[in-house]
């Protein structure tokens, strides 16, 4: 029975996704120990994944940024350099420290192999006990737009730690068609160790049932599906930028479904181009010609319907969003980023013509315009993109692990 690590770090929702449709295909591989450590929101979700798992489920204060009004507070997080910061102990202070707390768990533990997904620290750790590591991302010295020079220093610290890995994996398709390939910027050693696995798509298969009255009403409709993600202040900072476009004149006509990722039905609502508001079901049953329909959580199979049947995708650049929305389903988008990661996958999408970059109202409404008028031109695109999309990272990545297991026998 081998003993498997899966560190995942804690900012947004991206890295826990990923680790956890591997972790169920992990499971199929034979009779092994799992170990799971995280801190915040993704420690709380894991203990609600995995309930007769508990003993194995650790919480690890890894650094995070600190938030701000557009995800992460640039200032802020340069201050904590040094300083504490909102409670928040100096940064060299809080990598110590949690470093020193991760070696405890390994000293006690004793990993066959540890999956790290965004926790370079763990890569370190590893490699002083000569533990396969595996390290999943689509970072490595990301192009820097915003936050400039600031970050260099960190990058740089951050790009020795990643190259610490056994095996770098990238979560994308292999070159021409990465979309995070401005934020790979590997260094001679580094690219040694890469594999482009793929993206870690949804490849499950689900029963459909009867049709909810959220799809009933879009039923025939032509419309924008409008994508918040992300952490709380990334999540509120796209939702504020929507909402700023969506009270300009030229929207009064443009149907759009907003899906808030929040488990809240107090958001469900339906619009109608007078301002009026409806309960979904309310307005399904009333026939009302809808604007926006806002959803806190859409289930699995209303998140098909629409996203099978929109026009096109606004999303705020989140890597796991765009593979599914350009690989998965071959929707073009509209990527309004809050982040330079966002923003480096924008400008790939943008450059090779599948979809189309904004940065404010102003830029989100000539967009859509831009949209309308070469929809087919940017829709055959993102159909070859599709083509040769490789969604099949959960798979490639767990041969990886059986290999590895196999060579430890």
């Amino acid at each position: 029975m081998a003993k498997i690590g899966q560190f995942i770090y804690p900012w947004g929702n991206g890295h826990y996704s990923r680790m956890m449709r591997l972790n169920e295909k992990l499971k199929e591989l034979g009779d092994n120990e799992f170990y799971y450590f995280s801190k915040g929101d993704i420690y709380k979700k894991l203990l609600e994944e995995f309930p007769n798992e508990k003993e194995n489920i650790h919480e690890v204060l890894m650094p995070t940024p600190i938030d701000g009004k557009f995800g992460p507070s640039l200032t802020k997080s340069m201050l904590n350099f040094l300083l504490p910061v909102d409670e928040n102990k100096p940064l060299v202070t809080q990598i110590s420290s949690y470093l020193k707390d991760e070696a405890k768990l390994y000293n006690k533990i004793g990993f066959d192999l540890v999956i790290n997904d965004g926790d370079m620290g763990s890569n370190v750790l590893a490699e002083r006990r000569n533990i396969t590591s595996l390290f999943v991302t689509n970072q490595f010295k990301p192009k820097l737009w915003k936050s400039r020079l600031y970050f260099k220093p960190a990058l740089e610290f951050v790009a020795k730690q990643i190259t610490k890995a056994s095996k770098i994996l990238v979560a994308d398709t292999e070159p021409p068609y990465t979309m995070c390939e401005y934020n790979l910027n590997f260094t001679t050693e580094a690219r040694k160790k890469v594999i482009y696995v793929g993206h870690f798509a949804n490849m499950k298969k689900f029963a459909r049932t009867e049709k909810s009255d959220l799809e009933k009403l879009i039923s025939d409709s032509v419309y924008g599906y409008w994508m918040r993600t992300g952490n709380k202040s990334t999540n509120d900072g796209t939702g504020e930028r929507y909402e700023e476009a969506f009270h300009q004149p030229e929207m009064k006509k443009e149907k759009r479904i907003v899906s808030h990722a929040r488990n809240d039905a107090s958001i469900d609502k339906v619009l109608d181009e007078d301002g009026n508001e409806y309960s979904i079901s309310e307005a399904y049953e009333k026939g009302i010609d809808w604007i926006q329909i806002d959803k806190g959580f859409l289930s699995e199979q209303e998140k098909e319907t629409v996203v099978n049947c929109c026009k096109y995708a606004a999303v705020n650049g989140s890597h796991t969003v765009m593979g599914e929305i350009l690989g998965s389903h071959a929707k073009p988008i509209i990527g309004i980023p809050i982040y330079d990661e966002h923003t480096n996958q924008i400008e790939w999408t943008k450059e090779k013509k599948l979809g189309l970059f904004a940065q404010n109202r102003v830029q989100i409404i000539e967009a859509i315009r831009e949209m309308h008028e070469n929809y087919e031109e940017i829709a055959d695109s993102v159909r070859e993109f599709s083509r040769n999309f490789n969604g099949n990272g959960v798979n490639n990545t767990a041969k990886i692990v059986a290999e590895i297991l196999e060579d430890k026998k």
